[in-house]
Order: structure tokens, then C-alpha cells, then sequence
């Protein structure tokens, strides 16, 4: 199913979103259920590069990584574009090249480049005029009207929420299809940006960052029909890893971490493995 036919048919029930810094990420919230993935800007730089959400990431690793979960998955891919990687030229090729790998929607932000994570302090933004520039490039880009624009927000924290009110509604008329607004810091003002902004909403849910965590469900009823937790999968595998790691330069064994590793036979089937057993099979001479 197409993202927006998705998101037509959820009567009033949010999407859950989780991001996906890997294609075997990926693999498994789709096996678990989930309808969609977001491929992490943040999660990408810090599991492929080992560095912060700074705009380190470039636009060909990232097609890659976008490449691959799409080889891997069959559900709609929400891509983190952060900026779109300059001004509305450079914009206009990603969203070919992004378009072109495999993604069905697009997030496009209006910070200054190099942007920074949405909940880091220090952010600082274009001139909502420039952003408007680049929406339309990126809409004049793609080459499918059933790509999906998203248009971001993170006016909140420089200017406060009045701003990135009036930014999300000029996005909204210059034709993005889904709107966020990155950061608010209340129940209050989630409320008011559901109130205020008429288009598909998205929210991002970061563990220790400035929005409330509120149940998708209340959010859902607040106006908003896209609930994302980015790196929510990240920082648990990194809890694991870390786990796993200590036990074994504490005592020189994983023996004592074997509840808390996936099992071979799971790890094999779920990177599917059996298929590529009969593919072999069928290919030998």
C-alpha cells in the first residue's frame, strides 16, 4: 500500500513509526508488524560513521543505506533528507536520487546547513521564504505525485512556538504533504499545533528530548497521524550490545549473555537465509 493511501485509511489512529538505521532493522519491524520505517539521519551517522547528528552524513551514504532497506523491506520508507543536502538545486537531486532508491516519503527540514539534531540545543534556521524555495523544488523533483513531502520545523526552539506555527502552515501552502514540527515542549503545545496547522501531522518522540511522551493514542486525538521514535531501536540494540560486550571482557564468555542475544536460527531466518539455501539449490549445477 502506498504511504498515503496508508495514512488515508487510519481513522484517526496515528501511525507508528520507528526509525530504521539498517536494513536488518528494518527487516525486523516489519516482521513485528509495523506498516512503515523511517530511515534515521541521526541513526544512519551514529551506526555507519560513529559520530553525532551534526550533518555529517553525505546524500550518496545515505541513498545506500535507502538502497538496501528497500531490497529489504516491502513497506513504505519514510527518508530523513535533513536539509536536503543545500540549497533548492541540491534539494532537486536528492529527491531524484532518494526517489530513484527506493524512498516514499521525504523529510525536508529548514535549518541552517549543518543542520543538528532536532533536540540538540544551539539549532538555527533558514529564512521560511528559502524553505519555501526548496519545497517546491523538491516537489517540482519528484517524479511521482505518490512521493510524499514532508515538511519540518525547528523554528520552536529559536523562535519560539508562534513562528514555527506560521512556518508550518506557509509550508503547508506551498504544497508539503505532511508537516512537522520538531520539538514542542508540551502537552499544551502539541494541542496547539493540532489545532492550528491543517494538514497530516508528524511528531517525534525522543526519550529524554523536549516533547512529552504521550501515548500514540492521545496524540492520535490531539491531530496528529504520523507518531515517530526514531532511534528508539538504535539505543536499545546499543543497550544490548553494551551488555553483551561487558560480560564478555568481564569473564571472557558470552555463556552468562545468552538471554540477551537473538538466537543462530532466528538470526539466520531473519536475515533470510533458508531463501537464499533454495536459490542456491535451484542455481547449482
Amino acid at each position: 500500500m502506498l504511504l498515503r493511501e496508508l495514512l488515508q485509511t487510519r481513522h484517526g489512529a496515528p501511525l507508528v513509526l520507528p526509525g530504521a538505521p539498517d536494513a536488518l532493522t528494518a527487516r525486523l519491524a516489519r516482521e513485528i508488524g509495523f506498516e512503515a520505517v523511517y530511515v534515521t539521519g541521526a541513526g544512519v551517522t551514529n551506526r555507519y560513521l560513529g559520530v553525532p547528528d551534526l550533518g555529517l552524513i553525505t546524500l550518496s551514504e545515505l541513498a545506500d543505506h535507502v538502497e538496501a532497506i528497500r531490497d529489504a523491506v516491502d513497506i513504505p520508507i519514510v527518508v530523513d533528507a535533513d536539509t536536503g543536502f543545500g540549497g533548492p538545486l541540491n534539494v532537486r537531486r536528492t529527491v531524484q536520487v532518494l526517489e530513484r532508491r527506493g524512498a516514499n516519503a521525504i523529510q525536508l527540514e529548514d535549518q541552517v546547513f549543518p543542520k543538528r539534531c532536532g533536540h540538540f540545543a544551539g539549532k538555527e534556521t533558514i529564512a521560511a521564504a528559502e524553505m519555501v524555495a526548496k519545497l517546491q523544488a523538491a516537489l517540482d523533483a519528484r517524479g511521482d505525485d505518490s512521493l510524499l513531502i514532508v515538511a519540518r520545523t525547528d523554528a520552536r526552539q529559536e523562535f519560539g512556538l508562534e513562528e514555527a506555527l506560521e512556518r508550518a502552515e506557509s509550508y503547508r501552502e506551498a504544497g508539503a504533504d505532511v508537516i512537522f514540527v520538531e520539538a514542542p515542549q508540551s502537552r499544551e503545545e502539541l494541542a496547539e499545533v493540532g489545532r492550528r496547522v491543517d494538514a497530516p501531522l508528524l511528531v517525534n518522540i525522543v526519550e529524554g528530548g523536549d516533547t512529552p511522551m504521550l501515548p500514540a493514542a492521545e496524540l492520535g486525538e490531539l491531530g496528529f497521524s504520523i507518531v515517530l521514535y526514531a532511534n528508539s531501536a538504535l539505543r536499545g540494540a546499543l543497550f544490548g550490545a553494551r551488555a553483551v560486550l561487558e560480560e564478555l571482557r568481564s569473564t571472557g564468555s558470552t555463556a552468562g549473555a545468552l538471554d540477551r542475544m537473538i538466537e543462530w536460527e532466528e538470526r539466520q531466518r531473519l536475515v533470510g537465509k533458508p531463501a537464499f539455501d533454495d536459490l542456491s539449490d535451484r542455481y547449482a549445477t
